[in-house]
């Protein structure tokens, strides 16, 4: 019997054939039984009588005889009946084994490990509620992504707070923190979860943290959006730290823009670690009709961090640019210090470059924003003990030696610099403010790009792209444009050849005039080196409006750069711009798409969070070969229709999950009929690997749809969770009266 073969749909066939002949042969019996069992005597006599009975007899013999093989026939049809359905069942269940006998066995192991612990051995948790609050469920133990990484896999995105009508004193709920990366997070799978956006209010509330990367290697969750506020911007999320081995520190959240007072403070870049590791940049300070918020601190390194630009203030202070992270302990250049932010009376001031340690140079000092009053350029840093030049603006040292060491260095330099234009070692000279000029470019040796210079005070006006970094080194951050019409900001200069980080592009510039002109786009960011280093985030979409009730526009933020080709992580999405709050019909930015990550053991950016004002989550990056891809950034709130999450980009081409899709933002804020966005798709993997969650739908007069989860690896995975759409929301009442005057 080892070697029979059968074929179900025959073996079928027969039954019903065999069933039919059974029919046939009960009704021939039937008709037959009353001639052949009641023969009636041909005549009276004693003989006719015997052998009418002696054939009648024979009938009812042949009659009981045909019933037990009628039974028999009977037993026999559903015996074989029976066995065709056996072959049937044995050839699909092989079938399916043969078919994916990987999946087959994970789903024998996982119900299991599901109920014993609460989360399966591989699989994404489920994402929290809609309109609950609740934290997202663990990701499996081995493989999966959710609130907490499993041993390979991402955090789960923190959840936006909620929305307070802008009118009056409630302030706008706080995002949650990212959830944690998995122990191995890095090596084959994504680092920290992004913080959620804050909630509008008078207060903006503040986004939250991204979360801390694994054990061993990868990205930091980039800190949430700080909300949009009456009189104050809701402050930023800090980025995620990165993996003690290896990674890049999370960027931080961009503060909330405030109509009437001061915008939110940008978020700190996380820290890096041990080794091959990049402070992650600090964020952009929210714009305010009063003071401008203050650009956020670069993380400090394993290799280095640059400082967040300065926030824009349109009636008086421009924001104060963030602090460079420290260089590495070993190799790494100081941070450059973030640009200060235009102001209408007082431009803010520059921020300082981070110091050198063993080899590096100083960090750049921040320009100075341009104002009535210029703001003053940050102090450069100090470079490394054995080797390095000071960074732009840096004062003078206390240490002889280290005097000596940096008059030798020049007098190297100086005929390099006359033959090339650029020096052997040290950082490109920074673009003035309000010039668009470019930032020079780094050493050939060892040298970050200058930042490109923020756009003159004319409509239109484009800002400096920031300069190329040397062999080794960071690329120079994209200058502001304009502040006055459309404009153009600077891209982010390219990283070192060999290794070093993509610059950051710059923002946009935010629309003026009587009615608030739209927002100009973020900058893309720079791509990072050759071997190494992770791409430049996305510039921040410039705010379309500068009081309530007005319609522009706010501007699209800038794609993420692209990690090294052989490692690297992808930079971070621009934010979108602020559109229409309040009153207003202006549509909110789109974020930006985060950059693609390198080949090996490296996690791609996520996309930029879409606006206020309806503005599309941006489509998170693509991994490499080795990685997990980038999730789709959240939609923006809008009293009208909310902003759809973003995509989130396919897993590593081997190993890798797919990215989340970002939740779609609330709609419908004033009760002006609009609808919640739609969750975003979850991205695919390919070959091994969970598919992305879907993201959750917002709540809105219509419901917003929760985004399908995307589908596993070829070889091994489980697909995403479906997003769930928004329950019934509690409408916001827009309540009449003035506006509440910033605090004093």
């Amino acid at each position: 019997m080892a070697f029979v073969l059968a074929v179900p749909d025959m073996v079928a066939e027969a039954a019903a054939d065999l069933a039919g002949v059974g029919s046939v042969i009960d009704a021939a019996n039937t008709a037959a039984a009353g001639s052949t069992t009641g023969i009636v005597a041909a005549a009276e006599d004693e003989v006719s009588a015997a052998i009418a009975a002696l054939f009648s007899g024979h009938g009812q013999a042949y009659q009981q005889i045909s019933a037990r093989v009628a039974e028999f026939h009977a037993q026999f049809e559903r015996v074989f009946a029976a066995g065709a359905q056996a072959y049937s069942g044995a050839e699909a269940a092989n079938a399916s084994f043969l078919q994916d006998p990987l999946q087959t066995a994970l789903n024998a192991i996982n119900t299991p490990v599901q109920d014993l612990t609460g989360r399966p051995l591989v699989g994404n948790g489920a994402n929290g509620v809609p309109g609950t609050g609740a934290n997202g469920a663990a990701g499996g133990w081995l493989l999966g992504n959710g609130g907490a990484g499993g041993l390979i896999g991402a955090g789960g995105a923190g959840g936006a707070g909620g929305n307070s009508p802008l009118r009056n004193t409630a302030n706008g709920g706080n995002g949650g923190t990212g959830g944690a990366g998995g122990l191995l997070a890095g090596l084959v799978g994504a680092g920290g979860g992004d913080g959620g956006s804050g909630g509008l209010g008078a207060a903006g509330g503040d986004g939250g943290n991204g979360g801390r990367a694994g054990l061993f290697g990868g990205a930091g969750g980039a800190g949430g959006m700080g909300a949009t506020g009456g009189h104050s911007g809701g402050d930023r999320g800090a980025g995620g730290d990165a993996g003690l081995l290896f990674g890049t520190g999370g960027a931080g959240g961009a503060g909330g823009h405030a109509f009437d007072g001061t915008g939110g403070a940008g978020g700190a870049g996380g820290n890096a670690e041990l080794m091959f590791s990049s402070g992650g940049s600090g964020g952009v300070g929210g714009a305010g009709s009063i003071d401008g918020g203050a650009g956020g601190a670069g993380g400090d390194a394993g290799w280095l961090g640059g400082g967040g630009a300065g926030g824009f203030g349109t009636i008086s202070d421009g924001g104060a640019g963030g602090r460079g992270g420290g260089g590495g302990q070993l190799l790494g250049n100081g941070g450059a210090g973030g640009a200060g932010g235009q102001g209408g009376n007082d431009g803010g001031a520059g921020g300082l470059g981070g110091n050198g340690v063993l080899i590096g140079n100083g960090g750049n000092g921040g320009v100075g924003g341009v104002g009535e009053t210029p703001g003053g350029d940050g102090g450069g840093g100090i470079s490394g003990l054995l080797l390095g030049a000071d960074g732009f603006n840096a004062p003078a040292g206390s240490s002889p030696v280290h005097g000596l060491q940096q008059q030798a260095l020049a007098a190297i330099n100086a005929p390099v610099q006359e033959l090339t234009g650029r020096p052997l070692i040290g950082n490109g000279l920074p673009g003035s403010a309000g010039s668009g000029a470019a930032g020079a470019p780094g050493g050939w040796l060892l040298g970050d790009g200058g930042a490109g210079g923020s756009a003159a005070a004319t409509p239109g006006a484009a800002g400096g792209a920031g300069g190329a970094a040397g062999l080794v080194g960071a690329g120079g951050a994209g200058g502001a444009g304009a502040n006055t019409g459309i404009s153009n900001p600077g891209f982010g200069g390219a990283g070192g050849f060999l290794l070093g980080d993509g610059g950051a592009g710059g923002a946009g510039g935010a629309g003026a005039g009587a009615g608030g002109g739209v927002g100009g786009a973020g900058g893309d960011g720079g791509n990072a080196g050759l071997l190494g280093g992770p791409g430049g985030s996305g510039g921040s979409g410039g705010d379309g409006i500068a009081k309530l009730g007005f319609n522009a526009d706010g501007g699209a933020g800038g794609a993420g750069g692209n990690g090294g080709f052989l490692y690297g992580s992808g930079g971070t999405g621009g934010f979108g711009g602020v559109g229409g709050v309040g009153t207003s019909t202006g549509i909110g930015g789109a974020g930006g798409r985060g950059g693609n990550a390198g080949l090996l053991f490296s996690d791609a950016g996520v996309g930029g969070f879409g606006g206020t004002g309806g503005g599309t989550g941006g489509t998170g990056g693509n991994a490499g070969w080795l990685g997990s891809c980038g999730s789709g950034g959240a939609g923006g709130g809008s009293n009208g229709d909310g902003g759809a999450g973003g995509t989130g980009g396919s897993g590593g081409q081997i190993v890798g999950d797919g990215g989340a899709g970002g939740a779609g933002g609330q709609g419908d804020l004033l009760a002006a009929g609009g609808s919640g966005g739609d969750g975003g798709q979850g991205g695919d993997a390919v070959l091994i690997g969970t598919g992305g969650n879907g993201g959750n739908g917002a709540s809105g007069v219509l419901a917003g749809i929760g985004g399908d989860g995307g589908s596993r690896g070829l070889l091994l995975g489980e697909d995403g969770i479906n997003g769930e759409a928004a329950p019934p929301m509690t409408h916001i009442v827009l309540l009449g009266g003035d506006f509440p005057a910033a605090a004093s």
